[in-house]
């Protein structure tokens, strides 16, 4: 007959190779959901690029139209002083694109701070496989 303690007994504790395999497997979950992190974080930066740079040629050009209109009004409304006015104009538009470039090349210079989110992931990471 079958012993009844049999039955009872806690069931044997896992071997050091299925301890390995679920230790790796928790492993490349994290790495997985890192991974997706890092993806998120492209996606939502190429979308970003993309929106700033339809704006900017929105108004890139709206800004074009209006200084040309805008000329072309002063001109006609001081005829007998348009070489003044284009002269102003052309020195005033100068100046703004002088100023425009010098903002730009600010901010190409300024460093972004991509994947911030995944470094500061993977900063707890290792304070919790440090502890």
């Amino acid at each position: 007959m079958s012993n009844p303690d049999r039955g009872s007994q806690a069931p044997a504790p896992p071997s050091l190779l299925q301890s390995l395999k679920r230790y790796l497997g928790t492993w490349v979950e994290v790495l997985r959901t890192r991974l997706d992190l890092i993806t998120n974080e492209l996606e939502e930066e190429r979308e970003r690029v993309q929106q700033v740079l339809i704006l900017a040629v929105v108004t890139c050009f709206c800004l074009g139209l209006a200084a040309v209109l805008i000329t072309f009004f002063l001109v006609v409304v001081f005829w007998d002083h348009r070489e003044a006015v284009v002269g102003g104009l052309a020195v005033l538009y100068l100046a703004a694109g002088v100023i425009a470039g010098l903002a730009m090349r600010q901010k190409v210079r300024q460093k972004s701070r991509l994947f911030s989110a995944t470094l500061g992931e993977l900063a707890k990471d290792s304070q919790h496989l440090s502890s």
